[in-house]
Parts: structure tokens; sequence; C-alpha cells
């Protein structure tokens, strides 16, 4: 089985935390890979984020056809590019944010997201309720910490545990959800902390992949995960043409 994680923004050091975190739960025989697109946003923490990261990652999910790819993750919690990644790929393509609340949703009544900065809470409530989650996600919380500086700065642990804390008590919910993809390396700590459940995206959504795989399931080629219409497209874009 071969599996690529995308990282969607173009920071390696991310992608290798994201990578460290991926391999600690894939099982024997499993080749695993994590890329960083050649072009996109540093970081994703905006709509505008989002939307000029989805280039980077078909490309990526266009070569991994080439190289016969089994599954994809979207390693980025507000899960960009998800359906049109689905278009084109012959393997299952999961999502981190997706993934993490279908885990949290088999481990407690209701689970909390604790995401980076408040201005990305609006997506994980969107997704939650996307998803099927809207009455298992109990509240969205922003530790304030930006993307890129969450391995940098001391506090970062400290932080997001304080908030996880709250959160349970708040909500009276069960389980964390970590609302990024920079946070993986912070949830056996953050569990330890708190005493409850937290869930990391990326763990969760390369498990999900690699038992689809495992279960000889991909992504339904007819209907709305059909492969698009080959037509022209032009400028940047223009090799994304057929």
């Amino acid at each position: 089985m071969f599996l690529r994680v995308i990282n969607p923004n173009t920071t390696p050091a991310m992608t290798a935390t994201i990578e460290e975190c991926a391999r600690a739960v894939i099982g024997p025989g499993v080749r695993l890979e994590a890329v960083t697109p050649a072009m996109g946003p540093a970081s994703i923490e905006s709509h505008y984020d989002e939307a000029l990261a989805v280039p980077g990652i078909l490309a990526e999910v266009l070569s991994g056809e080439r190289l016969q790819v089994d599954g994809y993750v979207i390693a980025c919690f507000g899960d960009p590019g998800l359906d049109a990644a689905r278009e084109i790929a012959s393997g299952p393509v999961v999502g981190i944010a997706e993934a993490a609340m279908h885990a949290a949703s088999f481990l407690g009544r209701g689970f909390s997201v604790v995401t980076t900065l408040e201005r990305t809470a609006g997506r994980a409530w969107e997704l939650a309720a996307r998803y099927g989650f809207a009455a298992h996600c109990k509240g969205v919380h922003a530790c304030e910490i930006p993307v890129l500086d969450l391995e940098s700065d001391p506090s970062t642990v400290d932080r997001v545990t304080a908030l996880a804390a709250e959160a349970l008590s708040r909500d009276r919910s069960d389980v964390i959800v970590l609302g990024c993809a920079g946070m993986a390396d912070l949830c056996a700590a953050v569990s330890r902390r708190i005493g409850a459940p937290v869930v990391d995206g990326v763990a969760a959504a390369v498990s999900t992949v690699a038992g689809l795989v495992r279960c000889g399931l991909r992504t339904a080629w007819s209907g709305e995960y059909a492969l698009p219409p080959p037509k022209r497209y032009t400028g940047l874009l223009s090799a994304y043409g057929s």
C-alpha cells in the first residue's frame, strides 16, 4: 500500500511534523510519504489561503496518480480541495477534519475543537455541519497562536492544554479535536494532562485511508465525484487541463 499525505501549505518543517505523526500509526506493509506542494501559501489561516492552496494540492494528487498512490490525506483542518481531489484520485481521499470528527464521535457524546485563530472557527463549524456532526460539536475554541508559531512558541502546549480543559468544562463535551495539522504532535501530551481523549486528525485520517484501501474501497466513480469533463484551462492553470 502506498499512501500520500499532502500538507496543503508550503512550509517543509510542518510537513516533517505531519509525516512523523502519520508514520506513528501506519501498520506493516505501508509505504507513506508526506509532500509539500510547490506552490501555495506558507500557512492556511483564511478563505483566501484555502483557495490558493487548492492548485498545489491537486498537483500533488495528479503526480501521485502517475506514481500509483493508493490513497491520500489532505492535512489541513479546513479540508481544502477535498471534493476536487476526490474527482481525480483513483483511491480514497480523506481530510483531517472529516476523519477527526468521525473518530471523536466514536469516543464520546460530544466533542470540542481547539484550533489556532478565531477567524478560522467558522470553517470548523461549517465542516461539522457538512459532515453531519452539528449535534456532536459542542464548541470551537481558538488559542490565538498562528499556525507557523505552534512549534516555536514555548507556551503552545500549556495554552492548548488549558484551552482544552476549559472547553471540556464549558461545553460539557467528552473529547477534544485538535483543529490544525500543526498541532498533531501535541496530542499525547494534551490528552495525558487533561485526562480525556484528544483526537489528532492526521493520525485519524491516515488510519481511515489505510483501512479503506485494505477493504478494497475507493471513491464512487460516477455521479458528482466522476472524473471532471475534459476542457482547456488557460494562464497559470493551463497544466490542469486535458
